[in-house]
């Protein structure tokens, strides 16, 4: 079948979903737009969703064949990414490998504390309720989730920090949290959805600690897209840069 972009389903922060002429697939559009304390502080930031495509597609795959179901099917061109289409939780699962950020200030963590095991948090992803932190009783009193897939959704989880940090440490980066988002799809099965870029992880360079992530953004930085391009710098192949005439 050829593809046809249709309707536009959902507009997020920084990313469009739309329909095409086959029901269970969509087309995601990944715009330049960022933003940070609940949508407050906003801008565009050129090639901004050109790298967060890459990156998210170069992740995907990955965990593909590490027999991880996501809805990624393959990227069209960057910006573009074609998936399958599924029924998002309102669930927005954050997990830790080191205390930064929310951690620190609203705990008593030290900065830079290792966990092991990591901690698993999951907040309630509602622009209404401004994203609070939920627990299983709240969860399941809202009717979110099941029981069985909060269950099947950590350990999906852990399986993915265990593949993207392992994968990171190669390539010299510190996974130091990232958020996930899961769906169903048309079979009712936990999908993972959504992105995982620089947006939606910390990443510290494993020797200098230096910040490669949205918290440059939420600094007030400037070098927030060179940072970007240096994550995807590392974790792509030649073959890769060769697909998408990256030259770094």
């Amino acid at each position: 079948m050829d593809l046809q972009i249709g309707d536009l389903l959902y507009k997020g922060k920084a990313k469009d979903v739309y329909q095409t002429n086959d029901p269970e697939l969509v087309i995601i559009k990944f715009r330049d737009d960022i933003t940070a304390g609940d949508g407050k502080k906003k801008d565009k930031l050129t090639k901004k969703g050109y790298y967060n495509s890459i990156i998210s597609s170069k992740f995907f795959e990955l965990l593909e064949t590490s027999r991880v179901k996501t809805q990624y099917i393959k990227l069209l061109e960057p910006g573009l990414m074609l998936s399958h289409r599924l029924d998002m939780l309102p669930l927005e699962i954050i997990i830790r490998n080191i205390a930064a950020g929310s951690l620190v200030r609203k705990f008593p963590f030290k900065s830079r504390q290792e966990f092991e095991p990591p901690i698993i948090q999951i907040d309630y992803k509602s622009d209404e309720y401004h994203d609070p932190m939920l627990n299983d009783d709240i969860i399941l009193a809202l009717n979110l989730s099941t029981q069985e897939e909060l269950k099947r959704i950590r350990a999906i989880t852990l399986r993915i920090n265990e593949v993207l940090k392992g994968f990171l440490k190669d390539k010299d980066i510190i996974l130091t949290d990232f958020k996930i988002e899961y769906g169903k799809n048309y079979r009712g099965e936990i999908v993972l959805g959504d992105e995982i870029s620089p947006d939606t992880c910390r990443l510290w360079d494993a020797q200098t600690f230096d910040v490669l992530d949205k918290d440059l953004f939420r600094k007030g930085e400037s070098n927030v897209m060179e940072a970007y391009q240096q994550v995807a710098s590392r974790i792509l192949n030649s073959e890769d840069k060769n697909k998408w005439n990256l030259n770094f």
